[in-house]
């Protein structure tokens, strides 16, 4: 073959000839199957940290698997706060085979003593030779430190396999460690033409039982659920968890209630319930009412002076009391008044293929809006799934201005 008529184009240790030819460097080979295997366990551990998905705040979900010679010898994933951590499960598991082995984790270690102790002392007490993280964990005590301790040590760290997929798996997390405020879902489900009950008021039910079913579990992944007065009082719902074939947690029900006129009688506060109910109100309620409330078994948080409950501190205050994560239910008011405070990161758009028609019949969203479709709030990332013949869209509140 002519050298002087082949052109040569280089890319790292990939050499391609005009001619055809494919020389294959032997180190960028090795490179190109330990990416891929890296990807292929990395995946594995994703999957068994999303088993615990709902059961680990205010931690986050994380899974770990210890791989040599492509065996799987120990899996572990952090079941729940203050039980052990998923390195610590799967090196566990591992036994002493987890020397000169590869641990892959969704997140990086800890190097800090909190409930647990360090994970990067047991990572390095048990001989693992490389560990793989998918992404650095953004807890100020950690960030960096936990992969800085494993280096020093000596341990080989690869670090970025997966990690759109581990951020978006952490998202709740992420958001309330970096902020201090809870991740906001809004939920609703609504007819093709938009509306969320007929002009009478009735709404059950616009999607069927099996997009239902999925509402039933995100109530169980989520800290607490939120829904508006008026729900209350045209629904009286119960807001707990109801999945099939029974199981599922209880979520803390937020009632936002300006004027406290909560019945005494309502379910949120009457059923069997593992889960509190708070009722979130302004300075101007009435004390009498916050009282009879109070009696009634009712959390009482005061946020804002009124006339409308303040939403970003109620957001605040619920995140100094624990909570990561709220999911959002409630009608039109509601949702109008938590897209205009800016809280939502997320929605989760159930869509039937049903028309209900009527200008009274209300949507999904309600307060003042835009006056142009330019200054619509748009969504990105999104992902669209079928449940039985209703579909759900979900995506990123992208808001205008930052």
């Amino acid at each position: 073959m002519c050298q002087e008529t082949c052109q040569t184009i280089e890319s790292g240790e990939i050499r391609i000839k005009s001619a055809g030819i494919v020389q294959y460097n032997k180190v960028w080979m090795e490179k190109l199957v330990k990416v891929h295997t890296d990807g292929h366990y990395m995946k594995m551990a994703l999957e068994l940290a999303a088993r615990a998905r709902g059961r680990t705040s205010p931690n986050p979900l994380v899974g770990a698997c210890v791989v040599r010679d492509g065996k799987i010898y120990g899996r572990g994933l952090h079941r729940r706060a203050g039980m052990p951590h998923a390195e610590i499960n799967a090196l566990k598991e591992a036994g002493d085979e987890a020397r000169g082995a590869t641990l892959y984790v969704t997140l990086e270690p800890c190097c800090h003593h909190g409930r647990t102790g360090p994970c990067t002392e047991a990572v390095i007490k048990a001989g693992i030779a490389r560990v793989v993280v998918a992404m650095n964990d953004p807890n100020p005590l950690v960030a960096g430190k936990g992969i800085g301790v494993l280096k020093e040590a000596g341990v080989d760290v690869t670090l970025g396999v997966l990690e759109k997929e581990a951020m978006e798996l952490n998202e709740v997390f992420i958001k309330y460690i970096t902020t201090g405020r809870p991740f906001v879902v809004a939920k609703a489900a609504v007819s093709l033409d938009g509306k969320i009950a007929t002009r009478t008021g009735r709404s059950k039910w616009i999607t069927g039982a099996i997009a239902r079913a999925y509402g039933h579990r995100l109530r169980d992944w989520y800290d607490a659920v939120l829904v508006g007065i008026g729900t209350v009082l045209a629904d009286d719902p119960s807001l707990t968890t109801r999945l099939p074939g029974g199981g599922g947690r209880d979520p803390l029900r937020v009632i936002v209630d300006s004027q406290a006129r909560t019945p005494l009688n309502a379910r949120v506060l009457t059923q069997s319930s593992g889960a509190a109910t708070l009722i979130a109100t302004t300075a101007g309620a009435p004390p009498a009412r916050l009282e009879l409330l109070r009696r009634a078994g009712a959390k009482v948080l005061v946020a804002g002076e009124g006339p409308r409950v303040d939403l970003a501190e109620l957001m605040k205050k619920m995140g100094e009391d624990g909570i990561t994560s709220v999911l959002i239910e409630g009608g039109a008011g509601i949702h109008g008044s938590a897209l205009a405070a800016r809280i939502v990161d997320k929605v989760a758009w159930f869509i039937a293929p049903k028309i209900i028609g009527g200008r009274e019949a209300p949507g999904a969203v309600g307060g003042v809006g835009v006056d142009d479709p330019a200054e619509a709030t748009e969504l990105e990332r999104l992902r669209i799934s079928r449940h039985g013949p209703d579909l759900c869209v979900e995506g990123y509140l992208k808001y205008r201005g930052g």
